[in-house]
């Protein structure tokens, strides 16, 4: 009599691009049971974040379904669900509401969160941008202000229309290139009665140069870009202090401020410091070239997550297209593994590094060799790469193509600003309560 094997049960923690690229290619093998848990039900789509927080895009253009994705796989099982402490002996993972999953193979794809590297009052005062969440909420603030200025003008002396961007690397440039283009091509037309022209928009970079990844000539083209823009950079300083009204430079300056967004870093998500494994840098797991956590069989940790080794022994970045690459790898890897076979040291094919500095401009450098690449054809190496990142959700696929070229070109309309949700803010509170009286936009320590 044959005796039928129970199939393998892969646990999967996060719902990002390593974590989706795993589970769909799993899915495929009928053989393989696999759980997906994710604390929110839908996969966002990170790079445009962005655009959802200076009202680009709505919420929905960048968050599709999980399931919806994972549709027609009756061997995949999405639970939307916070997981909170990992056994990575036992390859178990305990949930916020207190349920239990076990599998043959755990992979920890639970993302990252803002890296505020102990700088006082960043964590309370500024907000991040790395998720959706987040980016709402960041939207929601830029409405508030401009409604509360335009019906107390006095406010814009207080600064009220002044927006301290914190970290000048691909999050901080697109943000700033994106929140300058709401400025001057929307603001102006929907508050006529507003000094919108008053409003100022403060890169800070601890760094003397913008995208620092990228070649001189980038830094050079983004910095001359964002300015053209009306951005004022603050290269070569570090933010020391973050209050509810403005934010404190190294060089004993402040800017007022009721925006300070904080784009200076990531690390591990929350969950890493309650797994049991090794950490290093920013908190991530490290992991060996192959993926898994070194002492723990069956353990795979995979983008934002962990620390990968690249060619050259040093982390890869933090980027989708790694994320994407290593979910793959992992699943194939899984497969490896259940057949009997060897895994393989993940090899991560570079397509290189891009970043759009609002609706005109946009740099990128492709392949290992970084051919550099600025204006139209950068934004069309930009369309490709994060089309091939929607793989998975092709209905939408031709839909960003088209949006792409259209807000390249200028050929439709920036979308009607909604009207704002926001808490309002308690303007002679917040300065009463971190400082003596309201500060101008900009002052110098005595």
């Amino acid at each position: 009599m044959n005796m039928r094997t129970s199939p393998k049960h892969v646990v999967i923690v996060g719902g990002g691009f390593a974590g989706l690229a795993c589970a769909r290619k799993l899915a495929k093998h009928d053989d393989i049971r696999v759980t997906l848990l994710d604390k929110n039900n839908y996969h966002q789509f990170q790079p445009l974040l962005y655009q959802v927080a200076t009202a680009e895009l709505g919420s929905s253009d960048v968050a599709t379904s999980l399931r919806q994705v994972l549709r027609g796989h009756a061997n995949v099982d999405v639970k939307m669900a916070e997981v909170m402490v990992v056994d990575p002996k036992t390859r178990t993972v305990t949930t916020k509401g207190g349920d239990t999953y076990q599998g043959d193979y755990l992979v920890l794809a639970a993302g990252s969160q803002a890296n505020f590297f102990d700088t006082e009052g960043a964590e309370k005062c500024s907000m991040p941008l790395y998720s959706l969440e987040e980016a709402e909420r960041l939207r929601s603030r830029v409405l508030a202000v401009f409604e509360e200025a335009d019906n107390n003008p006095k406010l814009v002396n207080e600064g009220a229309l002044n927006f301290v961007i914190v970290g000048g690397g691909p999050t901080g440039t697109e943000l700033a290139g994106a929140l300058a283009d709401m400025i001057n091509l929307t603001m102006t037309r929907e508050y006529t009665d507003l000094a919108v022209k008053r409003a100022r928009i403060y890169l800070v970079e601890h760094g003397h140069a913008l995208l620092a990844p990228f070649s001189t000539e980038a830094h050079d083209y983004a910095a001359r870009t964002l300015q053209r823009k009306g951005v004022q950079l603050r290269l070569g300083l570090e933010v020391k202090e973050v209050h509810a009204d403005r934010v404190e430079l190294s060089d004993g300056t402040s800017i007022s401020t009721r925006t300070a967004i904080w784009a200076g870093g990531l690390m591990a998500a929350p969950l890493a410091e309650h797994s049991e494994l090794p950490r290093g840098r920013g908190g991530r797991i490290d992991v060996q070239p192959d993926l898994t956590v070194e002492g723990f069989p069956g353990v795979y940790a995979l983008g934002d997550f962990a620390n990968i080794p690249g060619a050259d022994g040093h982390p890869l970045p933090q980027l989708g297209s790694v994320a994407q690459q290593c979910g793959a790898w992992t699943a194939t890897n899984i497969l490896a593994e259940i057949a009997g076979k060897s895994r393989t040291a993940f090899r991560y094919h570079d397509k290189g590094i891009m970043a759009m500095i609002g609706r005109d401009a946009a740099v990128a450098e492709i392949g290992r060799k970084r051919h550099e690449l600025e204006g139209p054809v950068a934004f069309a190496a930009w369309l490709g790469v994060h089309a091939l990142l929607m793989t998975g959700v092709r209905s939408r696929i031709e839909a960003f193509i088209d949006w792409g070229w259209n807000y390249f070109s200028r050929t439709s309309p920036i979308q009607v600003l909604d009207r704002s949700n926001e808490k309002r803010i308690n303007w002679q509170e917040d300065v009463d309560a971190g400082s003596s009286g309201p500060p101008p936009s900009v002052k110098t320590a005595k």
